[in-house]
């Protein structure tokens, strides 16, 4: 009964996730392709649409999403915070390798940048659950 119930919140927690990922997805990347469409570099394209949409994703993470691990405000929000920047940072980091690496390959930027979204987002899933927004 436990286990049961344990995984259907797990699961709960990661559909959200899910879709608050596809809203932030759909800023970082309509940014993304604007600034590539603009002339900007592929990585820096990517750099700016991710950040962006990391921004977003705080703002969904916080209201829908982690809502029962949501620290009050204070210090520990404001950890919170810096755990949830450095979880972004993990997943800028994965995007700007994946993007540049396949930019480097001579590979179509959006197609490396599907890529990056896919490793991207399990890294920074299972960190925040983790880590970050722990019940």
């Amino acid at each position: 009964m436990i286990a049961r119930t344990a995984s259907a919140l797990l699961s709960r927690t990661y559909n959200r996730y899910l879709l608050a990922s596809v809203v932030a997805l759909g800023f970082d990347t309509g940014l993304f392709l604007l600034l590539l469409h603009g002339g900007l570099p592929p990585v820096a394209a990517s750099a700016a649409g991710y950040i962006f949409g990391l921004a977003m994703h705080w703002l969904i993470s916080t209201r829908l999403v982690f809502d029962g691990g949501v620290a009050s405000e204070g210090a520990a929000r404001t950890g919170q915070k810096m755990l949830f920047v450095l979880t972004g940072l993990l997943g800028l980091t994965i995007t700007m390798a994946v993007v540049g690496t396949g930019h480097w390959a001579g590979l179509d930027p959006r197609l490396a940048k599907l890529a990056a979204i896919v490793v991207s987002f399990q890294a920074t899933y299972m960190a925040r659950r983790l880590l970050v927004f722990r019940a």
